[in-house]
């Protein structure tokens, strides 16, 4: 499992951060996302696909996790 950084771009949109790999990319897709109910799988726009374990929405952005890379063809 990776630290991660996930913010809000001005747009309004999630943007992944893995800092181990100077990875930054839009999130296209998350599986869970509600404020009782926040993350499950999620793709990125370069097609990466990683997991957080479902929890409830973070209070503020930019917000740390850890995240299981799933499958990622960057």
């Amino acid at each position: 499992m990776a630290n991660i950084m996930i913010r809000r771009s001005e747009e309004g949109r999630y943007i992944f951060y893995l800092p181990k790999r100077d990875l930054e990319d839009t999130i296209v897709s998350i599986q869970f996302d509600s404020a009782e109910k926040w993350g499950g799988e999620i793709r990125l726009a370069n097609g990466g696909c990683y997991y957080i374990e479902p929890q409830p929405a973070p209070a503020r952005f930019p917000c740390t996790l850890r995240a299981k890379r799933l499958d990622a063809p960057e």
